[in-house]
């Protein structure tokens, strides 16, 4: 019995190792694993006989772990017992003028162009060895540098002849939180929220420490707490001291804390009558608070605004301008360096002509009003977050106020937490679009970053998809667009296909095959949703609410904007909404070097055909196709390429741990037996307009219309069951 009893302990505490070593993501592309290569190890040994880290401070302190543990964990050695004399080949970090030696190594660096965050890598040779060093003008870049450098290694990259200057294009590079002080997470599919408010601030999550280190190693520098649909209480002192625990937490990392501010909070949370920006009392009101803010945080960014929008409350209660709201907050903050980010996300009650058109009608009129430290964060196009929309038509029309980006990372309208869609190429083809502002090249990346107009302040903010879900994003590979965004916010110039390519090594692996077929899978995803939910630039088709499935019939709403007939207007002559000067005329907003790739259906790029233009179903496309066949083609072609990314991973077994593979391939059947929803869906809806049929070579759709019209999902994310 007793060595029964004894083997039975064997096998627990072998199951428990097992548990302990085996992959769930939870590390993300931080993986500090033990290099396999012979060759390459032996060269990394060889060039790093000893390290040196220089300067003491809280971010100093993280360096010397960063470089311990990653040093240690890939080069199998603890690296506390190699030398810090500088004999042989060394590694050494530090600022600009921590140590003579150090300076002596770094003059050839252009500290100049470095700024406050920039980091400089270089190999230079010295007494016959190389010495490789990390330097910048403050710690936090020296952090960053260190970063960098550990990811060169984690995918197998020379570090034999370094010569790298780096430093942000963009100022404030920010994750937007849709948390609640309850926990759940309005358009989040990863569980409930990290931020465990109820046993803050005593209780100090190891994740939160875990999240700084992700943001700061992909250069975000600013974090938005709370939902933009905000709780004035996370105002109050009870809430402004577990804010303080973790703007302590992360401080040391680089990354500023900011707020959302509920416009109305001088009523609900200062017991004043009124909330209007002209009021006396409310302007004391919001001084006082932010006074008392910086005393909890005294490096606090400054407040995130949704107001006048979908019920929240705004000067426009008060027949004020969004400009006078911006300026109260913005005037409060601005003693203390804070800024302000007014969100463009605004609809009118009214029953609109266009909902494109309302954000520009709104803020260009407004335009030099707003104060210096006012940010508009407008989102990436003008509906909301669609699988694909032409870029916002704001940029570049506001010259003397900052316009910042607000792309969303979590899949509201992209499969959620289901579908495998690395956004890479959604944020770049926004990016790289030509707003034409001031001639030709004036890109939106460009507008964002001050070189078309020049801002005091830049930014780019991402809506998170972080939950407390043990791999952070629900869905594997969420973590990419979390990935993605941070490495865009710092460098719009990369591709979308080079960071997904070091996404895949430092999460994966760096195994030829591994890389090839996961970052191919990657980079076709977004294209592929796009042909199985949306082709042809059909947008806002889903079901209402938490747009989840397919809802192309949805047309009973409070509000007609609020339908998906509204926006594909499918009838007996043809489909598409007509944004041109015969319609809308929403086309006009955009500047006229912009104006002819949208304006002729003939010649337009034919992912925003049905987006600027309604169509005779007999139209024919640029494939030769009619309208409808071209359609029917899309949805059929888009759930043969989901198909396509389930069997190149179904190829990948036994190369990924099982763990991970299982997960991702799971989600992948799924994520077809969806598209087929999708497909079946739309291709029946539709051809009760166009009357015509579906290809013969085509599987048909397995139920009727109406059974697809009837479908329920209950339990999709942001629907409550009614029992």
């Amino acid at each position: 019995m007793r060595t029964k009893f004894i083997v039975l302990q064997a096998i627990l505490c072998f199951m428990v190792i097992h548990a302990a070593m085996a992959e769930d993501g939870y590390r993300l592309w931080l993986r500090f694993d033990a290099i396999d290569d012979a060759s390459l190890l032996e060269d990394y040994r060889s060039g790093i006989e000893g390290w040196k880290v220089y300067g003491t401070s809280p971010t100093m302190d993280i360096v010397r772990k960063e470089l311990q543990e990653g040093l240690s964990g890939m080069l199998g050695v603890d690296v506390n017992e190699l030398g810090s004399t500088l004999s042989g080949s060394m590694l050494l970090a530090g600022k600009k003028d921590s140590d003579p030696f150090l300076r002596q190594l770094s003059t050839q660096v252009a500290y100049d162009s470095l700024g406050d965050e920039g980091f400089a890598i270089s190999t230079v040779e010295a007494d016959g060895r190389l010495i490789n060093v990390i330097t910048a003008n403050t710690d936090i870049g020296v952090l960053y540098g260190v970063y960098h450098f550990l990811r060169k290694m984690q995918m197998h990259e020379s570090i034999d002849s370094l010569a790298i200057q780096s430093s942000p294009r963009i100022d404030i590079r920010i994750l937007n939180h849709w948390d609640n002080l309850d926990r759940t997470v309005e358009r989040g599919y990863a569980g409930f929220s990290i931020w465990d408010w109820h046993r803050l601030p005593e209780l100090i999550d190891p994740r939160y420490t875990q999240y700084a280190r992700a943001n700061a190693s992909i250069g975000i520098n600013s974090t938005v707490l709370t939902n933009v649909n905000a709780n004035a209480l996370v105002l109050s002192p009870y809430y402004l001291e577990k804010v303080k625990a973790l703007a302590d937490i992360f401080r040391p990392y680089g990354i500023k804390v900011f707020l959302t501010a509920r416009f109305s909070a001088p009523i609900e949370l200062g017991g004043l009558e009124t909330a209007d920006p002209q009021d006396e009392t409310v302007i004391n009101w919001w001084h006082e608070k932010v006074d008392e803010i910086y005393k909890y945080v005294p490096d606090f960014g400054g407040f995130l605004v949704k107001a006048n929008s979908e019920g929240q409350p705004g000067p426009q209660n008060y027949d004020r301008s969004h400009a006078d709201g911006a300026n109260l907050l913005a005037d409060a903050v601005k003693d203390h360096g804070g800024i302000v980010m007014w969100r463009a996300f605004v609809y009118s009650n009214e029953e609109p002509e266009d909902r494109a058109k309302q954000a520009y009608n709104e803020f260009v009129p407004l335009d030099g009003e707003f104060r210096d430290n006012v940010l508009i964060q407008v989102k990436n196009g003008a509906i909301d977050f669609q699988p694909r929309e032409p870029f916002h038509p704001l940029f570049g029309a506001l010259k003397e106020t900052a316009p910042m980006m607000e792309f969303q990372i979590t899949q509201e309208y992209l499969g959620q937490g289901t579908h495998l869609v690395y956004q890479g190429p959604l944020y770049k083809e926004v990016l790289d679009a030509d707003t034409y502002a001031r001639g030709q090249g004036s890109s939106v990346a460009r507008v964002l970053d001050g070189s078309v107009d020049p801002f005091e302040t830049t930014g780019m903010a991402g809506v998170s998809n972080i939950g407390n879900d043990r791999n952070w994003t629900g869905h594997l590979f969420g973590q990419s667009n979390w990935y993605v965004f941070g490495r865009l916010a710092w460098d719009h110039t990369l591709s979308a296909e080079e960071i997904a390519e070091e996404w895949t090594r430092c999460t994966f692996s760096n195994d030829p095959e591994v890389v090839q077929s996961v970052t191919g899978i990657m980079m076709e995803s977004h294209e592929n949703l796009v042909d199985y939910m949306t082709p042809l630039g059909l947008h806002h088709i889903m079901g209402p609410g938490h747009h989840y499935g397919p809802g192309p019939w949805v047309s009973q709403m409070p509000r007609a904007d609020w339908t998906s007939v509204y926006y594909h207007k499918a009838d007996s002559e043809g489909i598409g909404f007509d944004r041109t000067a015969s319609g809308s005329d929403a086309i006009s907003q955009y500047f006229p070097g912009a104006q002819p790739f949208f304006n002729d259906p003939e010649t337009i790029d034919e992912k925003y055909l049905l987006w600027f233009h309604h169509l005779p179903w007999d139209f024919k496309t640029k494939s030769g196709r009619t309208l409808w066949d071209e359609i029917v083609f899309r949805y059929y072609s888009g759930v043969e390429a989901a198909k396509g990314m389930h069997d190149k991973w179904q190829d990948l077994e036994g190369l990924i741990d099982e763990g991970r593979w299982e997960h991702v391939n799971m989600m992948l059947e799924r994520q077809v037996n969806e598209a087929i929803l999708w497909r079946n869906s739309c291709v029946l809806y539709f051809q009760q307009f166009s009357g015509l049929p579906i290809g013969a070579e085509y599987e048909k759709p397995a139920h009727s219309l109406e059974y697809y019209e009837n479908m329920r999902h209950p339990y999709a994310p942001g629907i409550r069951p009614r029992w």
